[in-house]
């Protein structure tokens, strides 16, 4: 078996540093709790597993030639990416509403740590499940993924081998790739967790990010 390891490993460096929505899921995820971003990271590179059998099974060139199942796909992807973005507004909101109370009632919400707008101190099962789900549905139901699988992996591909076998390959190593690059962002990400045990930079980064993903969403609903 002969690929071009050296541009493969450049196109996919490449993909992994340019922000997408799963870099916005693991790096939110990390921020509440490491154990949760790891888990988001493993989610996300499941969600590729899957893209890269479709791919290798021809499954992916059946939804790249079908508009109809593509776009399926798309609005599917970009409508869980609105959901993540309008739950995290709202609990912004609804923090912001409790500590308005807390004034209103003598309280001084920086006296103390903000209520809790995650899971962070909810069982460690949960909040690996609600890492994993969201990296998983959030790859799993992004087209491009597919296509790139089915459109650039070929491109590293020896005609002379098993296309299949070449593609597992590949595939694997990108898979490998992103999880020791998802493991290093969320160690870095996690830092950041102290900074956003301040209440009013928790609410700015909790609308934040919920507002990015439901551009996010909507971008890619509108992509053609």
């Amino acid at each position: 078996m002969s690929v071009d390891l050296v541009g493969f490993l450049g196109v996919v460096l490449v993909a992994y540093v340019v922000p997408g929505p799963d870099f916005l899921v693991v790096v939110r995820s990390a921020t509440e709790h490491p154990a949760k971003g790891r888990a988001a990271a493993l989610g996300a590179q499941a969600g590729l597993c899957v893209h890269m059998l479709a791919a290798a099974a021809g499954l992916s060139v059946i939804a790249a030639r079908s508009p109809l199942v593509y776009d399926a796909i798309k609005l599917l992807g970009a409508a869980y990416l609105v959901h993540l973005g309008v739950r995290a507004v709202v609990a912004a909101r609804r923090s912001a509403r409790a500590r308005t109370h807390g004034r209103g009632t003598g309280g001084d919400p920086q006296d103390g740590p903000a209520p809790p707008l995650s899971p962070r101190g909810g069982p460690e099962p949960h909040r690996w499940r609600a890492g994993f789900t969201q990296g998983f549905l959030t790859n799993v139901l992004n087209p491009k993924a597919a296509l790139f699988f089915l459109s650039v992996l070929p491109q590293f591909v020896d005609g002379g081998g098993s296309t299949a076998r070449q593609i597992f390959f590949l595939g694997i190593l990108d898979v490998v790739i992103g999880v020791v690059y998802w493991f290093a962002l969320v160690t870095v990400a996690a830092r950041l967790g102290a900074l956003l045990a301040r209440p009013t930079v928790r609410h700015r980064w909790e609308l934040t990010t919920g507002w990015l993903f439901i551009g996010i969403g909507i971008g890619v609903a509108a992509t053609t």
